[in-house]
């Protein structure tokens, strides 16, 4: 029997989703866990793999079509029925299981030859159960990986940044059958000509109602800072290429907003906080949203329990979630919770931005470019001189209702002197 693709349930609150491109035609091979289509719901936009491998049967429903979760959009043969169904010539034999490719971070049961990491290292180093346990089930030594959270506690996030490394060291040596190459990306859609009428996107469209109800609920205000960023920009030149070599990731300038934000966040917690009703909500954590501009729109997945993380997490965790949000692998768990969002428009040269508030935060900050400009600074004596300096605009948006202007001044002097005298440890 053929095997049934489905529209996925991407949420517990997600309850339809719009196909947006099928990444095959019928009659095409597929293989289990190939990307197969993608799809855009009300939280993310992901690609989502084929059930099982054969051949693309029928495509039942076609692109830009908005159904249910659970309904079937179409059906893929098993090798078998699809070389009497599809092929002419016989079907090339099937590769042996070792030329699959498997991803490593994706969880697998344990092996009957896998053997228990000793309980002992376990002792020694500082994780949760949920940690251990994933150890325990891909046979990892904690004690050979190094901790990103508070005191070098080791995070899940950690375990599978080990998973993966071990996973690209042993690919160069590892004897396993040719894997047939992926197909080349579908052709660009052709520019847009002045005069044309163009459906919006579904991700436009939910930005579009997202930002009308930001601006509808909250009170927006701004502040704006001046922030000499120099000896940051010193630091960053001279360790970056240490970092990527030691950590096996960029070192840039992100990390270093989200942890002044976040020690000024732990000041002054009403900027963390929400409203609920007549009632205010204080969070007890740092959930920090990180926008990531897409070709096709804006996305802000969430890193949690960011104040728990050390400067390495930090990045890791930052890089991460950009990297999935660009290939589309991003959860909805991904996108959700934030309490403090983080948005750069310095990236592509703006001087500085006027965010708006993502719901139900009370606050984001904007992050101009840096640039350098001639500046007034002063030495021990008083004395004033004009000297170059790297400078960077950071603009606090803020939902007048909660934060005061007294408020989001103070907040904003606290991330603007964690940046200015920068003094934590990079690694």
């Amino acid at each position: 029997m053929p095997t049934d693709v489905i529209m996925p349930q991407m949420g517990e609150s997600i309850f339809e989703g719009t196909i947006t491109r099928w990444l095959k035609k019928p009659g095409d091979k597929v293989r289990r866990d190939e990307p197969l289509f993608e799809i855009s719901t009300d939280k993310v936009d992901a690609e989502i793999p084929a059930p099982a491998s054969g051949t693309l049967q029928e495509i039942k429903v076609s692109e830009g079509t908005t159904v249910q979760v659970n309904t079937v959009v179409g059906t893929i043969a098993t090798d078998g029925e699809g070389a009497a169904a599809a092929a002419k010539a016989p079907a090339p034999a099937a590769p042996a299981p070792a030329a699959e490719k498997k991803e490593m971070p994706r969880l697998q049961p344990p092996t009957p030859e896998a053997r228990p990491v000793p309980a002992t290292h376990e002792e020694d180093v500082r994780s949760s159960p949920l940690v251990r346990k994933i150890a325990r089930e891909h046979n990892i030594d904690l004690a050979r990986v190094s901790g990103t959270g508070l005191g070098g506690r080791i995070t899940k996030q950690d375990v599978m940044v080990f998973l993966e490394q071990q996973a690209a060291a042993a690919a160069p040596t590892a004897a396993v059958p040719a894997v047939p190459a992926a197909p080349p990306p579908p052709a660009p859609a052709p520019a847009t000509i002045p005069g044309d009428l163009v459906a919006m996107s579904q991700m436009r469209k939910i930005i579009a109602q997202r930002m009308l109800e930001s601006r509808r609920t909250s009170a927006h205000v701004h502040a704006m800072f001046e922030v000499d960023m120099t000896r940051i920009v010193q630091l960053r030149n001279n360790l970056k290429t240490a970092f990527e070599q030691r950590h096996g990731t960029r070192l840039t300038f992100m990390p270093f907003f989200v942890r002044a934000a976040i020690i000024a966040l732990q000041q002054f917690p009403i900027v963390n906080a929400s409203v609920e009703g007549d009632n205010i909500r204080y969070h007890r954590h740092v959930n920090a949203g990180i926008a990531v501009a897409l070709d096709w729109g804006l996305i802000v997945p969430v890193l949690k329990n960011a104040d728990e993380l050390n400067f390495l997490g930090l990045q890791r965790g930052i890089t991460d979630l950009g990297e999935r949000a660009r290939a589309k692998k991003l959860t909805p768990q991904d996108v959700e919770g934030s309490t403090f969002t983080i948005t750069n428009p310095g990236q592509f040269g703006a001087v500085f931005g006027l965010p708006i508030i993502n719901q139900p935060n009370s606050a984001i900050l904007g992050v101009g470019g840096i640039s350098k400009q001639p500046m007034v600074v002063s030495d021990k004596d008083g004395a004033d001189a004009i000297t170059i300096r790297s400078v960077a605009h950071l603009t606090l948006g803020y939902d007048h209702r909660l934060i005061d202007g007294a408020v989001a001044d103070q907040f904003m002097a606290v991330v603007k002197k964690a940046l200015e005298n920068w003094s934590e440890e990079v690694g």
